[in-house]
């Protein structure tokens, strides 16, 4: 913020807590979902060798107003309407 730099995260929460601009990055809440389908997979006796190696599917957009209005910055609407969380 001293140097009006605009910074992007890989963790919502510094978005939520400091003067981060935005955080793109894996749903957590989706990723523990898909865990304990394979956890129930292998407590029914499924072999880890046969178990797929996934990569994540969803992501969370979460923007910070406050912070792009004290750097003099617009996000536009579309940008917007496709976060999962705007911080006023």
């Amino acid at each position: 913020m001293k140097n009006r730099l605009p910074s992007i995260s890989d963790n919502s929460v510094i978005v939520r807590n400091s003067s981060v601009l935005m955080s793109y990055w894996v749903s957590f809440s989706a990723l523990g979902a898909r865990a304990a389908y394979f956890v129930d997979r292998i407590l029914r006796g499924a072999k880890l060798a046969n178990l797929p190696i996934e990569l994540p599917t969803r992501f969370e957009l979460v923007i910070n107003l406050k912070t792009a209005k004290a750097l003099g910055l617009t996000i536009l609407p579309s940008l917007l309407g496709r976060a999962e969380e705007v911080i006023q």
